[in-house]
């Protein structure tokens, strides 16, 4: 297991606000309309690399269980970029070393330590069940079909290049809901296996907007990833 880079959260630790008491509270529709939050807090902080302790030796766990010849040493990073919007990912370094990244503004917006410990456990599914090395390989396969029958339809060097780069994206894109399914059923387990609530963790999808079931759309209709959770989560 490696330590957590916190590329600049340090220097957000001094940064803490003071109550003014005497102010009234926001009504629930200024409440509505007030900014989120791009920054953590000094909690929200310490929260995350709460849910780090106890969600990654979980995941290397699973990780090494379930697969065979994979890195399963994840590094987990802070995406410290500004006003960027709420966002988490997994990816690969050169040496193939498996690494979840969380924005600050994600870390801010969820609501309690099982949303944070799900999204993470999420993440994580998503390299044990190697989604990246068959997502790349929808994209070659796509590609490969888009340039050909660009070829057989006679179109120029330029219409190839189109075709291919649009055989590519749909290739990726092809299986990349029933990926979020996947990932969100194992993130389920890694989550209950750290100690946490998987069912309530899973109600941050309701902070997202539902994609509802859109033609090669990315991720599934957000009923549809809860009632996921919800069946697996029955199981444990």
């Amino acid at each position: 297991m490696r330590w957590i880079v916190l590329v600049s959260m340090i220097g957000l630790t001094g940064c803490g606000a003071t109550v003014q008491t005497q102010q009234p509270r926001p009504t629930p529709q200024q409440a509505a309309k007030a900014p989120k939050a791009t920054k953590p807090n000094r909690a929200q902080q310490q929260q995350f690399v709460q849910i780090v302790k106890s969600v990654e030796p979980v995941a290397e766990r699973e990780c090494r269980a379930r697969t065979r010849g994979a890195n399963c040493d994840y590094k987990i990073v802070v995406d410290d970029r500004p006003n960027q919007p709420p966002n988490a990912f997994q990816t690969v370094d050169k040496t193939g070393r498996p690494i979840l990244a969380f924005n600050l503004a994600l870390i801010a917006q969820v609501r309690n330590k099982d949303e944070l410990a799900f999204v993470m456990g999420h993440e994580a599914a998503h390299h044990i069940r190697g989604h990246l090395g068959r997502q790349q390989q929808n994209a070659a396969a796509g590609a490969i079909v888009g340039a050909g029958i660009a070829a057989i339809l006679g179109v120029n060097a330029s219409g190839i290049d189109a075709a291919t780069n649009a055989g590519a994206s749909v290739g990726a894109r092809s299986y990349s809901k029933n990926y979020e399914l996947e990932a969100d059923a194992l993130g389920t387990i890694i989550t209950h296996k750290a100690g946490y609530n998987p069912v309530r963790g899973a109600q941050f999808f309701s902070q997202l907007p539902d994609p509802g079931n859109q033609f090669l759309g990315t991720h599934p209709p957000n009923a549809q990833r809860m009632e996921t959770v919800r069946r697996v989560a029955s199981q444990l």
